[in-house]
């Protein structure tokens, strides 16, 4: 009798054994490692074998914790030459700041800029070159510049003839479609493209976008060849590896980025000159109205002469805010903008960007001319979504057709 029971309990542990580890349980226990296109070496080492090679880079370009371009090197791919963006191949250029060609000092590969006498490379430059690589980390922002270099580059391969590989990297606010499509009469450096201030694309997918939207000029077509991430979706949460730029030096100001980027349009310091870009807004008019203060100073390689520089701003800190309020809701927050302004004892220059280099100011930020005057008329936070129809839900139904990930 004794030898029954034990077998029986023998045998009903087993299954609840097998019950704990059904693939179902497995994959929810432990959710699969997103892998970018670059750690994916496989893929495109031997393609790349035999042939002369550039790459569009900046500190955010690695395979693991490597530089893509000392690991490709290091493998006997033949790197021609570098093209560095904004802030430059190494990042340490101040935001807008000119970066000339240089000699890179580790690598001794020659870096051409373009983000000083030229913003795409030339038929002389690409003469030499069988391919270019482009793996640049992006943040899913219209004015951020690294889609505009992307369109550059696309268009420089497209009359060349040379082809494109992209080695995806995730969106962080992949989860975020949100904002007013462009109008395309503030066309600018911090708007380029009829998409919405949030795109919720991938590099790789915003270059689909291109193509298949014919925004190369004549009709272009690039020739893309497309690394995808492993393992990852849209909605998924993505810490960055390495800072996205010297001023996006943390995750928080990455998350706000969308939403605070806007305050650079307005009379009020948005963290730069500290170590906390993005997350701190304010202005030495508003003593008296907020208790939180801070001091803007001269910071190299982030921001040199920041708005009330050495004055002590008084206003908000989003450095604890929970950015999963923004991941809930899908939403741009707009309700800093708005109290911020109703607080300001001298809203005439709440939006007056004249002592700064800014292009574009609000309406360029924003992408609209409505979008000041909807928050001087007191317009409500639900009012000012509404406006953004239906050109946003045009493009999300757009945008699905270029999508590598659910």
């Amino acid at each position: 009798m004794k030898s029954y029971l034990s077998l029986f309990i023998l045998l009903f542990l087993s299954f609840i054994s097998i019950q704990a580890i059904s693939p179902g349980a497995k994959e929810t226990a432990s959710a699969k490692k997103i892998i970018t296109g670059a750690d994916q070496t496989e893929m495109y080492i031997d393609y790349l074998r035999n042939k002369r090679v550039a790459v569009l880079a900046n500190p955010t370009t690695i395979i693991g914790k490597k530089s893509l371009i000392d690991s490709l090197l290091s493998r006997k791919i033949n790197i021609v030459k570098v093209f560095g963006p904004e802030h430059g191949f190494r990042g340490n250029a101040s935001n807008g700041a000119v970066v000339a060609d240089e000699k890179d000092s580790v690598t001794g590969v020659n870096i051409i800029s373009l983000y000083g006498k030229k913003r795409k490379p030339s038929a002389e430059d690409l003469a030499d070159i069988d391919i270019v690589i482009f793996d640049i980390q992006d943040v899913g922002c219209r004015f951020y510049t690294h889609i505009n270099v992307l369109r550059n580059v696309m268009e420089a391969c497209a009359e060349n003839k040379k082809e494109l590989l992209i080695l995806d990297r995730p969106n962080p606010n992949g989860y975020l479609v949100d904002g007013p499509v462009l109008d395309m009469k503030l066309k600018s450096g911090i708007g380029q493209f009829p998409i919405p201030i949030a795109h919720g694309m991938t590099i790789a997918e915003f270059a689909q976008m291109i193509n298949g939207e014919n925004w190369l000029p004549n009709g272009e077509q690039c020739m893309l060849k497309i690394i995808k991430v492993k393992n990852y979706a849209h909605d998924m949460p993505y810490t960055l590896p390495v800072n996205a730029s010297p001023n996006l030096n943390s995750q928080q100001s990455v998350l706000l980025y969308p939403s605070t980027c806007l305050f650079e349009g307005t009379y009020l310091n948005h963290g730069r000159g500290t170590q906390h870009p993005f997350q701190l807004i304010g202005s030495p008019l508003l003593k008296g109205k907020y208790s939180f203060s801070f001091t803007p100073i001269s910071l190299k390689g982030m921001s040199e002469t920041p708005l009330f520089m050495n004055q002590l701003c008084y206003g908000i800190d989003l450095r604890n805010y929970n950015t999963n309020e923004l991941r809930k809701t899908k939403r741009i927050n707009l309700q800093w903008m708005i109290d911020l302004y109703n607080a300001s004892p001298n809203q005439d220059r709440f939006f007056d960007r004249t002592q700064s280099n800014q292009m574009g100011g609000i309406d360029g930020l924003s992408g609209s001319t409505d979008f000041k005057e909807q928050i001087k008329s007191k317009k409500t936070v639900q009012e000012i979504y509404d406006s953004w129809e239906p050109k946003l839900s045009e493009y999300k139904k757009m945008r699905l057709k270029y999508l590598l990930y659910p």
